[in-house]
């Protein structure tokens, strides 16, 4: 008698080979049998019509702090996500002392866009160093299972006080107590070190994260601890990634590459860095892959990580990003709950004020959007959402349509399903009005699905659905340009990311493996429109995304989402490092 099998689905096994239609058999949390599977089950999943998966695993999450009270990992148990790896970015909660907790939820809020009253009330400290908060992660309950990394920003902060929270220069003495932490950390489990370097990250002070302007000697004596070990992986988001160098950026991008490749060839250990596509420098990703495919060969080992649909912001009435927020009239009513503000939006008088001249240009982002170059970017999302939504549905190319100003077509579009109406504009990863970029990562083995960004960027950006995204749009709905084959979509999101932190138990549908398994309505799987909810400790706001055609989301064997809703069980477990593969 098995514990579990899955009865006549059409497997995708993560390999990247054909489909096939078989059972599969689970004991003890393990794969045992595949194909024709005679003996029966304590309990049988009917899987004939669907399609059954390993369980995807999502390696750029943030969701350092929700882990400790959410088992589900929300949005992304939504999306079989069945592992995922936290404190990217250089951002996390550990090393702390009792006096840092308050800066490191400021970090971590300017970081990533987490309420910090939610981390203030939902964060339950039983640790300072590293070891200790991964004991802490292990006692708590979880029905996914998570890895983490040693961040940088908090590890600096914890040696260096107040001069590693400024950026000042790390001494050697400095360095050494670093990275000894690293390694400690490390030795204890974690799955690799993270660091940002990117300007675009700040705590809610406006300084950059800690490590930003971090030297060589501090990067290669933290990374040197990986290489001593020969355990873990080089994590960071790099200057330049986001062209957030203005007219540098170029040259910032493939100085940073420069040292990342020494730096994995000196360790022998990855280095896998944050990457988009932006408009200052187009074409610049396909360089920094081909740099990652041409030094392969000289022992380096990076990767890149790239979001395979636009990297952008969802922008409406109940965001942080709403396009007036620089209009005076505006912010006279925008303290107002949503019905109400809704109400007073549809007076013709105070529409007019809002739609009129005055501004104040340090109140929001608004004033970018007076840029047709801009108004081209900024789309409705719709429902279902539009992610590759082709420049005709731009709001200046509605606005030119219309004969009207594109400030007014906005205004009437944020105002459809009572104020709850979304619109993407779309920063990056968008190049000529489609996604014909990402399809050429999608089909690289230098790059990998990542930068869903999983329990950060609460109130713009709702990301942690791309695993979701990748089976619908590229798989099987996209029309304005070719589409990826199941098996490599399924192989990318499962043995592929797996293989990254060497967690090289999971990701494949096979005898030894892990039983992590999504079984999947397939012809009706779907996203559903984003939604503000206001779920986090302390009643914070954050956008959710949920899916439908999950039949089934199993974890060691255990049926954890059931049609989309928790079942209770909690077979989740902390990651203590590498995993091997089956013998």
């Amino acid at each position: 008698m098995h514990d579990l099998v899955l009865r006549g689905g059409r497997i995708a096994d993560g390999t990247g080979q054909d489909t096939f239609t078989g059972d599969v058999a689970v004991q003890d949390g393990r794969i045992v049998e595949v194909g024709r599977v005679e003996g029966r089950g304590r309990r049988e999943i009917d899987a004939d019509g669907r399609l059954v998966t390993p369980g995807f695993v999502d390696i750029h999450t943030h969701y350092d702090a929700q882990a400790t009270w959410d088992p589900h990992l929300l949005p992304s148990g939504w999306h079989g996500v069945t592992t995922a790896v936290v404190g990217n970015c250089g951002v996390g909660f550990a090393p702390a002392k009792p006096e840092q907790r308050e800066m490191l939820i400021s970090l971590m809020e300017g970081v990533e866009d987490i309420p910090g009253s939610a981390l203030a009330e939902g964060i339950r400290w039983e640790w300072e160093t590293f070891p200790e908060y991964l004991d802490a992660l292990e006692r708590s309950d979880m029905a996914i299972d998570l890895g983490t990394h040693v961040p940088h920003g908090s590890v600096r902060t914890y040696v260096m006080g107040e001069r590693g929270a400024r950026n000042e220069a790390a001494t050697a003495d400095d360095i050494a107590r670093m990275a000894a932490i690293v390694k400690e950390g490390i030795a204890a489990g974690a799955l690799g070190f993270s660091t940002s370097r990117t300007l675009g990250h700040r705590a809610l002070d406006g300084e950059p994260v800690p490590g930003t302007f971090a030297q060589e000697d501090e990067l290669f004596g933290i990374g040197r601890a990986l290489g001593e070990l020969g355990e873990g992986v080089f994590e960071l988001a790099a200057a330049g990634a986001a062209g957030d160098m203005g007219g540098d950026a170029i040259d910032s991008a493939l100085r940073e590459i420069e040292w990342m490749e020494r730096l994995s060839k000196e360790i022998r250990r990855p280095v896998s860095f944050a990457m988009l596509q932006f408009d200052s420098a187009p074409n610049q990703w396909r360089e920094l892959v081909a740099i990652c495919e041409k030094t392969r060969s000289k022992g380096a080992d990076l990767l890149a990580q790239f979001a395979p649909r636009p990297f952008g912001i969802l922008t409406g009435h109940q965001t942080e990003a709403n396009q007036f927020l620089n209009r005076p009239a505006y912010l006279e009513i925008a303290h107002l709950p949503l019905p109400e503000r809704v109400a007073r939006l549809k007076d013709p008088a105070v529409r007019a004020r809002i739609l009129g001249p005055e501004r104040d240009d340090r109140a929001g982002f608004g004033s970018m959007l007076d840029d047709p170059n801009m108004q081209k970017k900024i789309f409705p999302l719709g429902d279902p959402p539009d992610y590759e939504p082709g420049p005709e549905k731009s709001i200046w190319a509605i606005a030119q349509r219309e004969g009207r100003s594109a400030d007014e077509v906005l205004y009437d579009y944020m105002l459809r399903d009572e104020g709850r109406e979304l619109l993407l504009l779309t920063f990056f990863n968008y190049s000529d009005g489609n996604l014909d970029l990402m399809y050429e990562l999608i089909n690289n083995d230098r790059a990998v699905v990542s930068l869903g960004d999983g329990g950060a960027h609460c109130g713009v950006i709702c990301d942690a659905s791309l695993q979701t995204f990748m089976l619908t749009h590229w798989v099987r709905d996209r029309k304005r340009g070719p589409k990826v084959p199941l098996e490599q979509a399924v192989a990318r999101m499962t043995r592929d990311t797996a293989r990254v932190y060497g967690l090289l138990d999971r990701g494949v549908i096979a005898p030894g493996y892990k039983a992590d398994f999504n079984v999947i309505d397939f012809d009706n799987l779907a996203l559903l429109r984003p939604e503000m909810a206001f779920d986090l400790p302390g009643g914070a706001r954050r956008l959710l995304q949920r899916a439908r055609g999950y039949d089934a989301t199993i974890v060691s064997g255990e049926v954890t989402m059931e049609k989309g809703e928790a079942t209770g069980a909690r077979p989740g477990r902390l990651l203590r490092g590498a995993q091997p593969a089956p013998a």
